[in-house]
Formats: structure tokens, C-alpha cells, sequence
């Protein structure tokens, strides 16, 4: 019976990649339970690799302006990190994909708001995954300096959530 199970299960991974593709998802997470201690859990992702072709001539842009006195390129270049928050060094990134709240229920205080100082640890917002709440601890103690995301937004894996100085 355990090759039957095992058989299934690659069918079953098999159309969760193809649903992936065809909805144009970049992940999937699935947990199939046959009963006491057997189980299945399944994560199928893949990377858009379109979004880092765009990137790519964005970073090209300000090349030409290197002909121009060495100070007009630096004054350029914080306004450049400011363009793509997912490059700030304070950034918080998306642990998974779904959607971001900035307060424990409607109504109640935000977590955070801009300028508030967090510990390591502090929850900073929930991102509610498969209708399990998760609580999203801030990485590292600092400012907020931005919140990038709105309350109820869809979120995808690795996306920016906020910027922690």
C-alpha cells in the first residue's frame, strides 16, 4: 500500500506544478494527511526570474552619469538604494506568501508604526498563511523607518514587509 501512497503523491506533485505554472504562483504549500503518523507535506516554489531581468537595467541606469564629477554619482546612489527596498540592509523580508497585518485584530493598535523602536524578536506585523496566523518577529533591534506593506495586502515570499534602522 505504501507504493500505491507513493505513486499518488508524485501525481499529486506533479499537478501542483503544473497549477503553479498555470496560475502563475511562486509557491504552493499543501498538507495531506492519510491518518496517524502519515502524512504528506508538499512546498513547490519556483523564482520569477523576470523581476530580476527587470532589475537589471535599472541597476545599468545610472552608468552613463560616471562621465559626470565624482560627487554627482554618489548623491545618486542613496537614492537608488531608497528605489528597491528589498536591497536596504534593514529590510524585513516576507518568510512566506500571504497576507500582511499590521495589528492583531480590526481595530486594536498597530504593532508598529513609523519611528517606533523594536527589539530583536518583537513581533513587527502577522502574515496569515493557509488560515494560520503568524507572527513575524523583527530581526533585529532599530527604527522603523518604513512600513511597506498595507494592512490586509497580499504578500509573496521575500517580498520587503518594512525597513528596520
Amino acid at each position: 500500500m505504501a507504493k500505491k501512497n507513493h505513486d499518488t503523491d508524485v501525481a499529486f506533485i506533479e499537478a501542483l506544478a503544473k497549477l503553479l505554472q498555470e496560475n502563475d504562483l511562486t509557491e504552493l504549500e499543501v498538507m495531506r494527511d492519510y491518518g496517524e503518523n502519515d502524512s504528506l507535506n508538499v512546498r513547490v516554489s519556483r523564482a520569477k526570474e523576470v523581476v530580476q531581468q527587470i532589475s537589471a537595467p535599472v541597476a545599468a541606469a545610472p552608468a552613463p552619469a560616471a562621465v559626470a564629477p565624482a560627487a554627482a554619482p554618489a548623491a545618486e546612489a542613496p537614492a537608488a538604494a531608497s528605489d528597491d527596498p528589498a536591497s536596504h540592509p534593514g529590510a524585513v523580508p516576507s518568510p512566506m506568501v500571504g497576507t500582511a497585518y499590521l495589528q492583531a485584530e480590526p481595530g486594536s493598535p498597530s504593532f508598529v508604526n513609523v519611528g517606533d523602536t523594536v527589539s530583536e524578536g518583537q513581533t513587527v506585523l502577522i502574515i496569515e498563511a493557509m488560515k494560520t496566523m503568524n507572527q513575524i518577529p523583527a530581526p533585529r533591534a532599530g527604527k522603523v523607518a518604513r512600513i511597506l506593506v498595507e494592512d490586509g495586502s497580499p504578500v509573496e515570499f521575500g517580498a520587503p514587509l518594512m525597513i528596520i534602522e
